[in-house]
Order: structure tokens, then C-alpha cells, then sequence
């Protein structure tokens, strides 16, 4: 089965970033993006409304989401405006699927998105993931019902 302790936490550099684990620290600046309305458009999920929501959400990603016995990993992310369309995010993905199948050894990853997020598609397509699924009206956010798209992307080594 898949080994996914990471301790110490990976980092991973890339010519323009440094990822890392987010943590409490962080508090301020995820209460800053998931309280924006530009970031949150497609992220059918509350806005964050104080501190104590963003430590909430880091707390619930802290451990990232993966499917062990398959050896599969999801993707997520956002970033502030004021960093987009500069090719941050595909940088950024591009280390995350080399960190993935080369160094954890995953089969495949996958990215849950709204449909509607022409950017994050485009992302995706472009990094190589393919819409396995779309899924209708699958879940109820803010009085109506929603679609999600998934994602996949295999290694093929």
C-alpha cells in the first residue's frame, strides 16, 4: 500500500516558488483568500468570514486527501488574483505531479472542480488530466443544486 508519512512535511522548490505545509501561521492570508470573492467564485464552499474559519480549513487539509489502497492523491489550490495569469499555478502544479509520481509513487491524481472555472480546466488540460466525470446537480450550495467535474491524470511510467 501506498506510505504517505511526511515527516518532515515535503518541500518542494520549483525557479519561482517554495511549497510547503500551511499551518496556523498562515491563518491571516487564507482568511485574506477565502474571504475574496474573486477567489472563491468557483469554490462552492462558506467564505471564510474570521480567522478562526481559516484555522478551520487549515486544519482540515493539513492531511491532504489520498486514496492509499489505490494510490491515488487529490489536487487542490487557489491563489490571490494579484499572482494570476502568470503561470504561478501551473508551476506550481507541474512540481506537485512530479513530486507525486515520482517520489510518493502515486498511479493517478485527481482535481474535483466546478465546471464553470474555465481557468482551472484549461490548468488541468494543459498539465495533461483529462474529465473522467461530471458529475449533475451532485451536491446543494447556497440554494441550488451544483455540477462538479473530475479530473484525473495517470502515471504513465
Amino acid at each position: 500500500m501506498l506510505e504517505t508519512k511526511f515527516t518532515p512535511f515535503p518541500e518542494i522548490s520549483t525557479a519561482r516558488l517554495q511549497l510547503r505545509r500551511i499551518t496556523a501561521a498562515d491563518a491571516t492570508e487564507i482568511l485574506e483568500l477565502r474571504a475574496s470573492d474573486a477567489v472563491m467564485r468557483y469554490i462552492d464552499k462558506e467564505k471564510a468570514k474570521t480567522i478562526e474559519d481559516a484555522l478551520a480549513w487549515v486544519k482540515m487539509v493539513a492531511y491532504g486527501r489520498f486514496i492509499k489502497q489505490h494510490y491515488r492523491a487529490e489536487v487542490g489550490y487557489m491563489l490571490h488574483p494579484r499572482y494570476w495569469n502568470q503561470r504561478i499555478m501551473s508551476e506550481a502544479l507541474e512540481a506537485v505531479i512530479d513530486y507525486g509520481f515520482n517520489t510518493i509513487q502515486l498511479h493517478s491524481i485527481e482535481a474535483h472542480i466546478n465546471p464553470g472555472n474555465k481557468g482551472s480546466s484549461t490548468l488541468l488540460e494543459k498539465a495533461g488530466f483529462v474529465r473522467e466525470a461530471y458529475f449533475k446537480e451532485d451536491y446543494f450550495f447556497h440554494g441550488k443544486f451544483m455540477d462538479t467535474a473530475i479530473y484525473s491524470l495517470l502515471n504513465n511510467k
